[in-house]
């Protein structure tokens, strides 16, 4: 459950003033799936985005492992300006982005600009002395063989989860927001991602893989990579479903995941 500004203790909101100063206004977001508070405030010196979890939730985790990883994505993504953990609520305040979600739909002005930040950050390392999982770790239980599995290994940084509400368009660029899932893979792999997201909004897996070429490093997958690929993430979104039979969004990124492995297959 989504929990509002109001719910968190007294202390915590009193420890999260000390960083903010006075707050004027608090708007829970209606979107997002992975943090029980996620909240943008009005606040003496401007407004800030929060987003936390009890310290008590089985994914507090993922705190830690976006606070890590902010320095290395920023300015793609928004700056952490602070982090609370009070014992009972871990918080991370991020600098607020005043955009809206992206348009992935055929013909749309926003793609452009997401193929710029999947070019952007196909170039990033991921850095060596954080703990990522690799992306045949991920995958493992949708692959057949290891040989087949390591087709996919690199050392890039890859945010892996480009649901239109985690891409931002500010400013006539696209900011890429909820970075609890990094992790390490060959670099084409986000454009890879980026198919299914574009097949689910309405683009045939042609026209979505030409989008995903856009970006240098897909010329860069073996072609029995991405056939590997797109198999496992049919797999991964079938499982998905099979447990959200009521969500739609998530029937609709199995079915596109399908089209697409039934397009590399063909």
């Amino acid at each position: 459950m989504r929990l509002q500004w109001e719910d968190l203790p007294t202390a915590t909101r009193e420890a999260v003033e000390t960083r903010t100063g006075p707050i004027y206004a608090a708007v829970t977001a209606d979107k997002g799936l992975n943090s029980e508070i996620a909240t943008t405030l009005d606040t003496r010196a401007g407004r800030i985005f929060v987003k936390g979890m009890n310290t008590d939730h089985p994914r507090v985790w993922t705190q830690n492992r976006e606070a890590t990883i902010n320095p290395h994505v920023a300015p793609l993504a928004p700056r952490l300006l602070w982090r609370i953990n009070d014992g009972t609520w871990d918080l991370l305040g991020f600098e607020y982005l005043n955009g809206r979600s992206a348009d992935y739909r055929p013909h749309s002005d926003d793609l452009p600009l997401v193929a710029e930040a999947i070019i952007t950050l196909s170039g990033v390392r991921a850095p060596g002395d954080l703990e990522l999982k690799h992306i045949e770790q991920r995958l493992a239980d949708y692959i057949d063989k290891p040989d087949d599995a390591e087709l996919l290994r690199g050392e890039t940084l890859l945010h892996t989860d480009w649901h239109p509400d985690n891409v931002l368009i500010v400013d006539n660029a696209a900011r890429v927001v909820d970075w609890a899932w990094p992790t390490r893979g060959a670099a084409w792999i986000d454009a890879a991602c980026w198919v299914v997201w574009l097949t689910s909004a309405g683009h045939t897996p042609a026209e979505a893989e030409q989008w995903a070429a856009k970006t240098p490093a897909w010329s860069t997958a073996p072609r029995r990579a991405l056939d590997i690929f797109a198999t496992a993430q049919k797999r991964l979104w079938a499982g998905i479903a099979t447990d959200a039979p009521a969500v739609a969004w998530i029937q609709d990124l199995a079915a596109a995941a399908a089209q697409w492995a039934a397009y590399r297959r063909a």
